[in-house]
């Protein structure tokens, strides 16, 4: 199975998902490649943009998808 495929159903599961996830679970290194794919098949996908705390103190923004 594709990575789309597998990050559709995923997120058709009500669940959301990270970069980070779609690369532990489904070897993905760009999520928002598989998201815009998505979005142009008509998928109405929608996006969260959160902070966190990285190792080093420092913030980084991440996006969290889910339909």
């Amino acid at each position: 199975m594709s990575q789309t495929v597998n990050i559709l159903q995923h997120m058709q599961k009500g669940m959301h998902i990270t970069p980070l996830q779609a690369l532990k679970l489904y070897g993905c290194l760009r999520l928002s490649a598989r998201i815009l794919n998505l979005r142009e098949a008509g998928y109405p996908v929608k996006v969260e943009r959160f902070e966190v705390k990285g190792p080093k103190g420092k913030r980084a923004s991440v996006a969290r998808y889910s339909l």
